[in-house]
């Protein structure tokens, strides 16, 4: 299987009750693939990981897998911050059949570099799978430096990096750091086109679940040279990339595919729904793109 470019980061449907909704969890997932999604990861951040027991990420990874992972990668999100705990919930992943495992950077604790990298060491080490590594300090408070994935980019499974720093000059020191066989993402969609310029691979995205194709459309367009053709696409989809941060992800892009009729359910505590202005402010997105 090819290495995907562009990647969705899944959001995590529930029921009315807020229980788990995994058949519609399947449905969202064959939706995508069929809209530009080369590859899936569940239960990141984007699927609400820290709100779900690890029996629902073990049951979601393997709903996933089971529905799509024939068409393209999923790759399971086991992150948290404690060690141990990633450790043991990314063995039992092993056993669902993923492609792979993505690990975000330990948040509250604020760990050192040494820290940081004997964190992801220790997990990489405990599974035969690759592992994807994700830096995003906005959200972590501890940024994962380039000096430390080159380190961590001796271990032989450790394979791709998530980065969210929103730092072009990281992304660059990075890249002048690490051995070509390191995949990098953009964690951010407005910069997938940005990254790729500097060197990076694609992009695991959450505007995809509203506009994959587009994005593989501009993704192709600079893969095949055609600079000025990816820069349109980027511009046209600026808007988009920039809205569904109106608020904290993932309440704007869920409360988006709703409007669009996936009903997907709504949002554990302490999330909570849009509100009135930020609601209507998605719906002329929606119309903007003639989704809505």
């Amino acid at each position: 299987m090819a290495q995907p470019r562009m990647m969705t980061a899944m959001v995590t449907p529930y029921n009315e009750d807020l229980s788990v909704n995994y058949a519609k969890a399947a449905e969202l997932a064959e939706y995508l693939c069929d809209n530009g999604s080369e590859g899936l990861v569940v239960c990141g951040t984007t699927g609400e990981s820290p709100v779900l027991s690890d029996e629902e990420k073990l049951k979601l990874y393997q709903t996933i897998q089971e529905r799509v992972g024939g068409r393209v990668p999923v790759w399971a999100g086991t992150g948290c911050n404690d060690t141990a705990a990633v450790v043991e919930l990314s063995r039992e992943a092993v056993k669902t059949g993923v492609a792979g495992i993505m690990v975000v950077a330990p948040y509250y604790n604020k760990p050192t570099q040494e820290g940081l990298y004997q964190h992801f060491r220790k997990i990489a080490e405990s599974v035969p799978l690759p592992v994807m590594l994700y830096n995003v300090p906005g959200r972590t408070s501890s940024n994962l430096l380039p000096e430390t994935i080159a380190r961590l980019a001796e271990v032989d499974n450790i394979t791709a990096v998530k980065e969210a720093s929103g730092s072009m000059d990281q992304v660059s020191q990075l890249l002048t750091l690490i051995p070509k066989r390191i995949t990098v993402y953009s964690g951010d969609d407005s910069l997938t086109l940005p990254l790729m310029a500097l060197g990076a691979h694609g992009v695991v995205s959450i505007a995809s679940h509203l506009i994959g194709s587009a994005i593989t459309q501009m993704i192709a367009a600079f893969t095949c040279g055609q600079v000025a053709e990816a820069s349109r696409w980027h511009l046209e989809l600026f808007p988009m990339f920039k809205g569904l941060f109106v608020t904290t992800n993932p309440i704007p892009v869920k409360a988006a595919l709703n409007m669009i009729g996936h009903d997907l359910g709504g949002y554990r505590l302490p999330l909570t729904p849009p509100t009135e202005s930020e609601q209507a402010f998605l719906r002329n997105l929606l119309k903007r793109y003639h989704l809505l």
